[in-house]
């Protein structure tokens, strides 16, 4: 049995990812890394002292992220922003011959640790990285769809929502602004494409999708995740989008409105004699608004869904699969977290042999992460004509827009 430490284990998606491996027999021991000892020690004192240990690490300290990674047999790392912390702890895995799985779904930074892929295959190692809902499900989706299902595949396009989590913190709040500014690239028309979200290539982009659990006709938004920038180099087609948002509506609306003003500009103002940020009024206010939406808008429980729509055709005539995945529970960290401990449980059980730094396209086989689904990956939605759901949703759509729900 294999030693694993979970990188921010004791925040939203990383505690979603120890308590899945705890419940795992393959794993003697679970460690939870992170800067807050004490939420860390109180999360591991309800999983109990058997497996679960704990120690105190610094994403942003070498030192400090080899003394808590060193003797164990995975990392799994769900430290954000991945744009900040990632590329450090990588090397460092890479330098202690760790195998390693992460959430990383930050375009700009993937395409910089993709280059440590052959300091990776010398040490021996696999890291998968992006191993989350999207990144992560996504991808092994839209190649499930590219292999099994169709003949041909034009294009893949990914949705997602969530909302409602008990907290939002500055860390989600800056990777939203962040998300914002750079720009975002859309494989379109068979080539690699850049928009910006506020001018007018990326404002077509922006769309509306139906989203079981969630609701119709929900606003979605372009998304600078790796999904486009990945599959187009292991599935050919023609078009790679993502789009997504966060709930409720006049939420998202609110923090899209404040960026666009460049209220989250971290240069100081001076105010009545005092020295502010408008990044840190913009976050307060942020934070302080969600909740009052939340009760104006009778949002209730938490709650998301990330859709896969995979177009193309079969026998020669089209054929469309669209694929969802959502979640009553814990929305995000559930929907991020599982996928991510199941690359961890694919890595120990062998089923993921490559070595070097990839995405999940790349080395996950679709059919042992289905397998893995219904017994892990323990997501609920609104019932369907069969009462036996058992984790992702499956519509076929044939060329006369017939739609044939299946579960897998």
């Amino acid at each position: 049995m294999a030693s694993v430490i979970v990188l921010g284990g004791c925040g939203a998606v990383g505690s979603v990812v120890v308590r899945t491996l705890n419940s795992q027999s393959l794993f003697s021991s679970v460690c939870i890394g992170d800067m807050n000892i004490e939420r860390a020690q109180a999360l591991a004192k309800t999983l109990g002292p058997k497996k679960i240990s704990v120690i105190k690490m610094d994403a942003t300290d070498p030192v400090s992220i080899r003394q808590a990674i060193a003797g164990h047999d995975l990392v799994i790392n769900c430290i954000g922003p991945f744009y900040q912390t990632v590329k450090g702890i990588l090397q460092t895995v890479i330098e202690e011959k760790i195998n390693y799985v992460d959430v990383c779904d930050d375009v700009d930074v993937t395409l910089d640790i993709l280059e440590m892929d052959a300091a990776a295959k010398q040490a021996g190692i696999t890291a998968v990285i992006g191993m989350g809902s999207s990144p992560g499900a996504t991808n092994i989706l839209a190649r499930l769809a590219a292999e099994s299902l169709l003949d041909e595949t034009d294009s893949v396009d990914i949705y997602h929502a969530h909302g409602g989590e008990p907290v939002e913190g500055e860390g989600v709040i800056g990777h939203r602004f962040h998300c914002m500014k750079i720009d975002i690239p859309m494989f379109l028309d068979g080539r690699l494409q850049y928009v910006k979200f506020f001018e007018p290539d990326g404002m077509a982009l922006r769309t509306t999708f139906d989203f079981p659990l969630l609701g119709n006709q929900i606003p979605v938004y372009p998304y600078p995740h790796p999904e486009q920038v990945t599959i187009p180099k292991y599935i050919n087609l023609k078009q790679v989008t993502n789009r997504g948002t966060v709930l409720p509506n006049e939420y998202y609306e609110l923090t899209e409105e404040l960026c666009r003003l460049g209220l989250d500009d971290q240069t100081p103002v001076s105010v009545k004699g005092r020295e502010i940020l408008p990044y840190d009024f913009a976050i307060a206010y942020i934070i302080r608004e969600r909740e009052r939406i939340l009760k104006q808008t009778k949002f209730g429980a938490q709650r998301g869904c990330c859709s896969v729509v995979a177009k193309g055709r079969k026998n020669g005539k089209y054929e469309e699969y669209r694929f969802h995945m959502a979640s009553r529970s814990e929305a995000l960290g559930e929907g991020t977290g599982i996928p991510a401990a199941m690359g961890g449980i694919l890595l120990q059980q062998g089923k993921i042999s490559q070595k070097g730094v990839m995405p999940p396209e790349a080395c996950v086989d679709p059919n042992d992460f289905i397998q893995l689904i219904s017994t892990v990956m323990k997501l609920d939605q609104k019932k369907t004509d069969d009462d036996s759901f058992g984790g992702v949703i499956v519509q076929k759509v044939d060329e006369n827009g017939q739609i044939e729900t299946m579960e897998i």
